[in-house]
């Protein structure tokens, strides 16, 4: 918590022994003289606690749940050479599990080059008739340096599984070989070819993490362009302001077991790829931007996601916006975790139900 020099902040603390009523009168008198005396906000000391895994959610998820931290959460290279191993590495141990998956889900995967840009084909072994006409363009996530080939594959695997549209997996360059805005300037490519020979209203466009945010970033990027905007989005769980700024930034570090904590591995990546841009510029912290005008939009949580307040500010500034925006929030999930099992009952809960709102707002 910050130290506030020559100000004053209250500090409420109920422990045990003290009664609600006692608390809620501390409360209430401390916030009364808190704001007679200073204008900065109360601060809430919140004593140490244990977590336990709910017991409202499936097998598959309780394991996920009660993952250790992500190992080398604190390990935070400072350039795109140093990355490169880190990505590299994680994504041998992502890859193996493809094939698995592209058998459960029936999907097969085909890798192509889209004006210069590598991509993936995903495509699912039924495709009804309403989505024949539709394309989804998946940006993955990785914190801008990391999912590189392959391993940027799981969530477009879920999403044309679960869903059964065809998706174009967009592998876009990162650190060392590009920087910002490299990743927003593929994915917008690969847009670009897309509306040539289908109509826009017909494409979807998702990802999670930073390809929640690309998702975002390729809205105001193609609005700015004078771009025909697509019929739909959904970005899941997106880094949507890289300067750390959100209640859950704090609730839930530590506690989120993937992302960790607001100033771990993400944020190193994210500067890395930033590379000395501004980084409260909209094309890097989307929630900055204006947002007049967005297609529906369909955002996905969990209740221990260190980005749980990132999505919910660009959900609230949507609808302020008067765009048609849902919210949907998993019980106990850290970080982007409703793709982590594509056997666990929430993978398919969440991706159906984005399924159905690319229905609803998607041309046929």
């Amino acid at each position: 918590m910050r130290q506030l020099a020559n100000e004053t902040r209250i500090l409420a603390t109920c422990r045990l022994g003290v009664t609600a009523s006692l608390c809620a009168a501390m409360g209430m008198a401390g916030l009364a003289a808190g704001h007679a005396q200073t204008a900065n906000p109360p601060v809430l000391e919140v004593p140490a606690h244990s977590v336990p895994v709910p017991s409202t959610v499936s097998p598959q998820m309780a394991k996920i749940i009660g993952l250790p931290l992500r190992t080398n959460w604190n390990v935070l290279p400072k350039t795109g050479e140093e990355w490169k191993p880190v990505a590299d590495a994680g994504a041998a141990a992502t890859i193996k599990n493809i094939p698995g998956m592209t058998e459960r889900l029936h999907v097969k995967v085909e890798k192509t080059v889209i004006d210069g840009v590598r991509a993936f084909v995903v495509t699912p072994d039924v495709i009804p008739p309403e989505n024949r006409n539709r394309l989804l363009i998946h940006v993955h996530g990785g914190c801008y340096v990391l999912n590189p080939g392959e391993a940027a594959l799981p969530e477009a695997i879920f999403m044309a599984g679960f869903g059964h549209f065809k998706v174009i997996a967009v592998d876009y360059r990162m650190p060392p070989e590009a920087y910002f805005p490299a990743a927003l300037d593929d994915g917008l490519t690969v847009y670009k070819n897309a509306i040539k020979t289908t109509n826009p209203k017909n494409v979807a466009i998702f990802g999670s993490s930073a390809g929640g945010a690309l998702t975002l970033e390729m809205i105001l990027k193609a609005r700015q362009d004078g771009l025909p905007l697509p019929g739909a989005i959904a970005p899941g769980t997106p880094m949507s302001d890289v300067t750390k700024v959100g209640d859950t930034f704090v609730t839930n570090a530590m506690l989120d077991n993937v992302l960790v904590s607001p100033d771990g591995f993400c944020d190193a990546g994210t500067k890395v790829y930033a590379n000395g841009h501004d980084l409260k510029d909209p094309l890097l912290s989307p929630v900055y931007g204006d947002m007049q005008g967005f297609p529906p939009t369909i955002l996905t949580s969990g209740t221990r996601d260190l980005l749980l307040s990132n999505t919910v500010r660009v959900h609230r500034k949507l609808r302020q916006a008067g765009v048609d925006a849902m919210l949907q929030v998993f019980e106990g999930q850290s970080h982007a975790q409703f793709y982590r099992d594509d056997t666990s009952p929430e993978a398919k809960e969440a991706f159906e139900e984005i399924a159905g709102f690319f229905d609803k707002h998607l041309g046929k």
